[in-house]
Formats: structure tokens, sequence, C-alpha cells
């Protein structure tokens, strides 16, 4: 189910509103908001430093998004990397397949006054590794929000996490039941190369709380 369906959505981001158009009678699922991305940031901004004095923080190391690089796959109307930008996240590329582009592209001019400047952005199909390294990995953060649908695509997008990944990175996945199949062979192969750790829901913004969606964060295994 799609977030909502009104052509335009805001998203408060501490100091700005970011503006999101979308066109869900699109051929491609990229150019709506999907409820993750909404879901992904407002649990950054919850916890991202700086928080108030004394506040006790059990992701202060983890979102500290200062001199981190980060890539999201997948960005569509670019909803998770601008609302993680305005966290402090100053180095991110926006990535996703061409026909989605005018839509990225569409949002990150209208949210130019609030974001500041163009944020970077690249064509990325996940099986095309001189698209991978064109991108110049490694990265601290690999975002993903509502990627996990098709069943053939589980494996590519996986391998591209891998390759994006630094080592000590972690992959800020906002991850919604779409497709059983898929669903069920990315868990398992991300078993094999993952470390992951769910975010308990009463950690999510309370006003972005769906019972349906959550949060995972990844991490690269050791190599024994």
């Amino acid at each position: 189910m799609k977030f909502t369906d009104s052509p335009v959505i805001e998203l408060a981001v501490r100091h700005g509103v970011l503006s999101l158009q979308q066109d869900n009678g699109s051929m491609h699922v990229g150019t709506s908001v999907w409820p993750c991305s909404l879901v992904l940031v407002k649990f950054a901004e919850r916890w991202a430093p700086p928080l108030p004095p004394n506040t006790p923080n059990p992701y202060s190391d983890l979102l500290d998004f200062r001199s981190k690089r980060a890539v999201e796959l997948g960005t569509g109307c670019g909803v998770a990397g601008m609302g993680l930008y305005l966290l402090g996240l100053t180095d991110i590329v926006l990535t996703d397949i061409a026909p989605v582009m005018p839509a990225l592209k569409r949002n990150l001019k209208i949210n130019k006054p609030v974001l500041g400047k163009n944020l970077k952005h690249s064509i990325l199909y996940w099986n095309n590794l001189d698209q991978i390294r064109a991108l110049n990995p490694p990265f601290d953060f690999v975002i993903a929000t509502d990627v996990v649908y098709i069943e053939e695509s589980v494996g590519l997008l996986l391998s591209a996490m891998e390759a994006l990944l630094a080592d000590n990175g972690v992959v800020l996945l906002g991850y919604q039941l779409r497709s059983p199949e898929a669903h069920k062979l990315f868990w398992e192969l991300c078993e094999e190369m993952f470390v992951i750790d769910k975010v308990p829901h009463d950690h999510l913004h309370p006003e972005y709380a769906y019972e349906e969606t959550d949060v995972y964060v990844l991490r690269k295994k050791k190599k024994q």
C-alpha cells in the first residue's frame, strides 16, 4: 500500500520541511513515496545527534553522520537521502534506475531551497559492476527503504550492498513485507552475509511507527 494518494507529501525534518511530489500513475514504483522511507527518516531524526543534554541515546554512535559517506539504493523520490542529509549526512549520493531519474531530479530541484544544494545522484543498476565501481566505494552507510519486492532482484541487491559497504559500515534498511517469496529469500541470504539487528518498535518515532514497517541495521559479518 502506498503511503498516500496525495500528489504532494510534506515531511518535517528538524528545522526544514521536505515537499515530495509523487506520481502514483507511473509505471515505475520508484515515482511513489512509500512508508519505509518516512519511517527511517523519522527514526533517525529522533536519535541523531545533537539531542538535548543528558538525553539517553542508544544510537549516538550509529547515527552520528558527521564526516561519513553514504549511498542510497533505490532512492525513488529521494525521501530518505534528503531527510538524512538534513540530519547531518552531507556526503551522500542517491541512486536508482534510469526511468526514475526524472522524478528524483524534480524533487531535488523542488527541495533545493531546504537542502541548500543539489545532492549528488547517479543511475545504478544493481547488476552493473562498472556503475558500482564508479560510485567510488566503500561507504560508511548504505541506505535502502522498500527495496525488497521482486524475488529475482534480491541477490543483486545484497551483492550491491556488500560491494558498496565498508567493512565497518552499516546498512540502514527500512523494511516492509511486499512479496513472501522475496521476503524469504532476502532474509535467508542476508543472514549469510550480515549481522542483523532489528530496531525495537518503541524506538521508532511515535508518529511514524507503522505496525507493518520496521527498521533494521545490517553489518558485514567478520571474515574468518
